[in-house]
């Protein structure tokens, strides 16, 4: 697909409609410069049979997709005519419906960080309805169809929009995102117990009960998706292992390991509580809680795990660039890339809560950040330590 390399915030207008509710079902999206106006791209597709309801949810879909894979970098603002799903998207109103909740959960995993929710009267959603209405007639052509870049900047001429994004020094990326879905692994009696568990070299328990269950729950959450997930990764440590089979199972992937982001490892300090470290270790635990550069004996300090686990994830992108990846890591690893995403001190993850089996996705793209001349990868956040029973659905 083209790209809209310059615009940074965009509004995706999303329809549905049934014609006998159930009966012939169509949605339309269409993405549009948030500051011009101008339309970038649309789609408008059949459904076979469903409800209004599945049909707006799968308009609301298709449009945070086009804006996922065109404007990676841009802000969203989503509009919609249905009430229903706006207020379940902002997290007002829960999803009841079995038949909903992936749909709900699948538009929540597309839609970037901070992304607005907005009901608007059906008179200024014509476009999309229009879209949906064609499909059903037969039309319109399945796919997405894309404006012209060029076209869409107005009177700007390629040249001077170029010199604009430079004077900004902001070159936005223009391949589709490497998208990585972090899951933290369930519990383990350790885990339970509140007990410090590292890497390979403690006791490596594995999962118990308790975190199958959880991370079922996380899988079967993840479900919708599955056509969308090219690879599932795991570290090698068992807990993470036994979570990214079960994962694997309802995904339908092949576990891959990646030995960059397993758990960082404690030394001497493996299998033992917060109050038995302090008891039996005061001086060092103070020194680890006030240096990053600190390790336990026989473990790993904050700073050797954030190079290990940073060039674990270049890794993984470098393999599946452009796609979505399911990575099933621990606490530590996982709030080392959020802190990176986020540009924040590594420090940062002692102010972070992740709960077990928990979803965190991160998209990664390659660009020029403002006041640089150099090509890197950048981050956007699109969600934290989300779960299934705390998410609305």
């Amino acid at each position: 697909m083209s790209s809209f390399a310059d615009i940074d915030a965009v509004v995706v207008e999303a329809d549905g409609g049934s014609r006998g509710n159930p009966g012939k079902a169509a949605y339309g999206a269409v993405l549009k410069d948030a500051r011009t106006g101008d339309v970038l791209a649309e789609i408008g597709e059949t459904i076979g049979i469903a409800t209004n309801n599945v049909a707006e949810y799968r308009g609301l879909i298709a449009g945070l997709r086009m804006a996922a894979e065109l404007t990676p970098q841009a802000s969203v603002e989503v509009r919609m005519d249905s009430k229903l799903v706006v207020e379940q998207m902002s997290g007002r109103w829960q999803v009841k419906h079995p038949s909903m909740k992936p749909l709900q959960a699948e538009a929540a995993s597309l839609a970037p960080a901070g992304t607005i929710f907005t009901w608007v009267p059906r008179e200024q959603n014509k476009h999309a309805d229009r879209l949906g209405n064609e499909a059903l007639d037969g039309k319109r052509d399945p796919g997405v169809h894309v404006h012209d870049a060029t076209a869409a900047l107005g009177e700007k001429a390629p040249a001077k929009a170029k010199a604009e994004r430079a004077e900004r020094g902001w070159s936005p990326p223009g391949e589709p995102p490497t998208t990585l879905i972090l899951v933290r692994h369930g519990v383990t009696d350790h885990t339970t117990r509140k007990l410090f568990s590292g890497g390979l070299g403690g006791a490596n328990p594995g999962l118990n009960d308790e975190g199958r269950a959880q991370v079922r729950a996380t899988a079967e959450w993840l479900s919708p998706m599955a056509e969308q997930v090219d690879a599932l990764i795991s570290s090698p440590v068992r807990r993470t292992r036994e979570s990214a089979d079960i994962l694997g199972e309802v995904l339908g992937q092949q576990v891959l390991v990646e030995d960059g982001v397993a758990e960082m490892e404690f030394g001497d300090w493996d299998g033992l509580s917060f109050a038995e470290i302090q008891e039996k270790f005061p001086d060092e635990l103070s020194s680890w809680l006030g240096d990053l550069e600190y390790a336990p004996g026989g473990g790993e300090s904050f700073r050797s795990v954030e190079g290990r686990v940073l060039a674990g994830r270049d890794r993984i992108i470098e393999a599946w660039e452009g796609r979505t990846v399911v990575v099933v890591s621990h606490v530590t690893p996982i709030k080392v890339l959020v802190a990176d995403a986020l540009g924040a001190p590594l420090d940062a993850l002692f102010k972070m809560e992740l709960s077990p089996a928990s979803v965190t996705v991160i998209s990664y793209f390659r660009g020029t950040p403002p006041r640089e001349t150099e090509e890197r990868l950048l981050a956007s956040m699109r969600l934290f330590n989300a779960r299934p029973t705390d998410v609305p659905l």
